[in-house]
This record gives C-alpha cells, structure tokens and sequence, in this order.
C-alpha cells in the first residue's frame, strides 16, 4: 500500500522531532559525563558541552579513594535490595488480594489504598512515628516507610485483573492452595510485570535521599545519595575534608559534582539493560483492561 504525501511528511516530522526530544533529554547526560573529566579553567569558562576539555581524572581517584564514599555506597546498595524487596513482597500479596472481585471488602481496601495518594500524617506525625518506633538510625527507617507505591499497586492489580480466571481455576481443580496459584501459576506468567515493579522500586530506592536526610544522624549510615547532596552543598568544603590538597582543590571543587553523579547513576545503567525487554510489554500489559 503506497503512503500518501501527508503520511510521509507526518513520519518525517515526527522522526525529527523525537530527534529532537531525544538530544535533549540526552544532552545533560553527556554534559555532566564531559564535566566529570574536564579541567578546572574549562568547567569554569563554561566550554565544556559534549565533551570533555582539558582531560583530568584528579577528582575521580580522589573519590574513589575516599572510604566514607564506598561505605555509603555499600549502604545504597543494601537499602535498596531490602527495600525493593519488601515493596515487591508487600505490592504483589496486595494486588493479587484486591483483583479478586469476589473479595469481601475489596472495594474499602481499594479506596483506603487510593487515599494514601492524595492524603497523609504529614511530614511531623511520621518523624514522631518512626521516633516513637525506635527505628530512627536504622535500616528499617529507610527502607519501610514508603514500603508500597499506590501507583505500582494500581498497575500490578489491573495486570492480575486481566489474567484469565479459567488458569487459577484449573490450578486450584488440581489441588493447588491460593499461595500455591500465586506461586506457581500467576508469578511465573507475570515476569514482564514484576521486573517493570522491581526496576521502578529499584530505582526509586536508589536515588532517595530524603528518608536517609531525615531519619539518619550517624554518617556510616548515610547513603550514597547523602554524599551527593553534601557535595552538591559545599563543594569546597567537602573536596578539602576529602583529602584535597591546595594544588588540586580548585580542581576537584570544579567537578567533584559531576563525577559523583556519574559514579552514583553507573549501577542503574548496568541493570537496566537486563530489565528493559520487560518494561514495556510490563507496563501497557498492567495498563490496558479487557
């Protein structure tokens, strides 16, 4: 079938401007990689754009040398696995309770669930909560609080809608419990959603900071995002309490945002390669309702 004048030039236009959209979604990216191994007098004139000028790695050895940056990282690592993980655990037992339509009370779960969105004890209540828990300076301070995304259980619940009844049934004709259909039927027919789940709470997890701002005093408890926000707060300071010297501290003040920046987002990118396959047949397979 030969394409009409219009639809060619709709599909011009549009390549064009998703060309467009992509440079400059893109450009920051490179712009903060090409900062991360430039020289001082470059950053500061403003030249550096796509990539680096003056190549200089002094910030990146001085980082990775720093201690308290690696135990802060081993930190992020560790609250994000413990958190994604109970988010999934919690997210998946709750979607799967509340697609069923015959559950008594389903629509208050429901509605209790919406509400959260919209509502909450504000930020002083639940300072005074996780206080009176005694879970301040701890794992469980990070990583519990916002356990559940209404929005991934609102995804996950019309994904498990729209499965068909007839399997479930079938499961449960051959002696199969309700936590055996879960396990055995529904979850492994439902790996596009779980890894699109895991990867949004996985990266959610990852670049939090406000919880660990918040609940946190001790600084071997930080995570790494912590560490950011400091450098991004008092670049100076920071690069001569790192073990800057006079001669390379101008350097290193210039960029030392930029390269904790890039050291901090390098695990996503390497995970999410493995994820994307599922991420969109995840989503619009949650999304789209019989």
């Amino acid at each position: 079938m030969k394409e009409s004048r219009g639809m060619k030039a709709f599909r011009v236009f549009n390549l064009a401007f998703l060309l467009v959209v992509v440079f400059l979604t893109v450009y920051p990216f490179l712009n903060i990689i090409a900062q991360s191994f430039s020289s001082e007098g470059f950053i500061n004139a403003g030249r550096v754009n796509l990539f680096p000028m003056g190549f200089n790695t002094e910030t990146y050895k001085l980082i990775l040398a720093d201690s308290t940056f690696w135990n802060n990282y081993g930190n992020t690592v560790l609250y994000t696995v413990v958190a994604t993980a109970i988010s999934m655990v919690l997210t998946t037992s709750f979607a799967y309770a509340i697609a069923k339509k015959d559950l008594k009370g389903r629509s208050v779960f429901i509605g209790i669930a919406v509400f959260t969105m919209f509502f909450n004890g504000g930020l002083i209540p639940n300072y005074v909560l996780i206080s009176s828990l005694g879970m301040r300076d701890t794992l469980w301070a990070v990583v519990l609080p916002n356990a559940i995304s209404v929005f991934n259980l609102l995804i996950m619940k019309s994904f498990f809608e729209n499965m068909p009844r007839e399997l479930e049934e079938a499961a449960a004709i051959d002696g199969l419990t309700q936590y055996g259909v879960l396990f055995k039927v529904v979850l492994p027919l439902s790996k596009a959603i779980v890894a699109t789940m895991v990867l949004f709470y996985a990266v959610a997890n990852w670049n939090s900071w406000f919880q660990a701002f918040l609940y946190l005093d001790k600084p071997e408890l930080f995570p790494v995002t912590i560490y950011l926000r400091n450098m991004i707060a008092g670049a100076s300071n920071t690069a001569s309490s790192a073990g800057g010297t006079v001669e390379n501290l101008g350097q290193i003040a210039a960029n030392i945002q930029s390269v904790t920046i890039v050291l901090t987002v390098i695990p996503i990118l390497c995970v999410y390669p493995f994820v994307q396959k599922y991420f969109f047949s995840g989503v619009m397979l949650g999304s789209v309702k019989e």
